[in-house]
């Protein structure tokens, strides 16, 4: 029973289809022994497949246009070789990191995995935390550097 899935065209050599069921992913596929499998698989990596089907809907847009078909300058070359497309392993993998760090940084003590997320995804400097929180700038360094210890030491026991 296939579940909900936007529409979409696709690329007669993409060899999968992914669906829901009430918060549950799967996957379909016929392997190069012509076997058809179909899998319960993770709502991170349905949605590096979802992702992975709009960016080759883009490019089959693009292609639809005949930007293919059109003179091919120098420039247009420079800038197709430095944004070159992720591959599906790559996007899996880094979803997975991102996954393993949200869930060790998690593990942190409140005040440290605060210091630490205004530090690196916040953008601002120890100086700046050190007043927003009423502390010393050295506090909020070691803060930060010990937090930064625990996450290599959590990521390596992961």
């Amino acid at each position: 029973m296939k579940g909900k899935h936007p529409k979409r065209r696709k690329d007669k050599y993409n060899p999968y289809s992914i669906w829901e069921v009430d918060k549950h992913y799967y996957i379909s596929f016929t392997d190069g022994q012509g076997n058809f499998h179909e899998m319960e698989i993770s709502r991170v990596l349905y949605e590096v497949f979802d992702t992975f089907e709009l960016i080759e809907l883009s490019y089959l847009n693009e292609w639809d246009r005949h930007i293919e078909q059109s003179e091919v300058w120098e420039s247009t070359l420079n800038v197709r070789a430095m944004h070159k497309p992720e591959s599906v392993e790559d996007m899996i993998i880094q979803n997975y990191d991102k996954e393993r760090l949200y869930i060790a940084i998690g593990r942190l003590p409140r005040k440290q995995k605060r210091r630490l997320l205004m530090n690196y995804f916040g953008g601002l400097s120890c100086a700046e935390i050190a007043k927003r929180e009423n502390c010393s700038i050295r506090a909020v360094e070691y803060s930060v550097h010990d937090a930064i210890r625990k996450l290599k030491e959590i990521l390596k026991n992961y």
